[in-house]
């Protein structure tokens, strides 16, 4: 609406009109228009604030501000998807590329597991591209110094309950879920297929990327100097 309507303001509506309009159903069965089949919205817990239970945590207001405008390749976002224990894949997603890097976790999302997972499924990652990595303040990263000592990667918190400040995973987890539906049993998933749903999304164009795939984009960063 706004290339199409680039001169007439009031042909525009922001996220949150259309989201009203539609739970309101006034755009047509609810359940028939969101990508998700949900009906409700789900509740929104800004603001709450819960007691911190990681120590020694580096906030997301604390990283340097390369990492806000994008233009400079090696900093990832994190989510954990799944239910259930045992029941969880991690996310990672490179904001300057959109490029997605899946981590598996057929043995649990326990601090201890998802370090080891963390360790060993990042060592492919060209040094250069491994710098920062954001993550909710959930307990499966507890042993952050550990990760941040042996992956390279500086590590910042988001604050609780707000999502929104890693924008760029939650769009992507919404892509997963067509994968990876709520209640999935994840652990019968072979190490192949997050593989293979992680080459898929890497193909697909986006239009944040100018059409362009996030496997092209990627591949340019690393044809090109990398600062950093």
């Amino acid at each position: 609406m706004v290339r199409e309507y680039t001169h007439d303001a009031a042909m525009r509506a922001c996220p949150e009109t259309i989201y009203r309009a539609l739970f309101a159903s006034l755009l047509g069965r609810r359940n028939a228009r969101l990508r998700t089949g949900r009906t409700r919205r789900k509740k929104q817990r800004r603001g709450v604030l819960t007691l911190n239970k990681i120590k020694n945590m580096t906030l997301i207001h604390q990283r340097p501000s390369e990492i806000n405008d994008r233009k400079t390749p090696g900093h990832w976002g994190d989510l954990i998807i799944g239910r259930g224990p045992g029941s969880a894949i991690g996310t990672l997603v490179e904001r300057t590329t959109r490029y997605v890097h899946l981590i598996r976790l057929p043995h649990g999302w326990k601090a201890p597991q998802v370090r080891n997972a963390l360790i060993t499924q990042t060592a492919h990652i060209p040094p250069q591209l491994r710098k920062t990595l954001t993550w909710d303040q959930g307990r499966e990263l507890t042993l952050h110094e550990g990760i941040e000592a042996l992956t390279g990667f500086r590590i910042y918190f988001g604050d609780p309950h707000s999502p929104w400040q890693r924008g760029t995973n939650e769009n992507m987890n919404g892509l997963l879920r067509q994968y990876f539906p709520k209640g999935t049993d994840l652990p019968v998933h072979t190490a192949s297929d997050p593989r293979d749903v992680a080459r898929q999304l890497n193909h697909r164009p986006r239009i944040v990327l100018g059409d362009r795939t996030p496997t092209e984009v990627m591949r340019e960063c690393l044809a090109g100097p990398l600062t950093g």
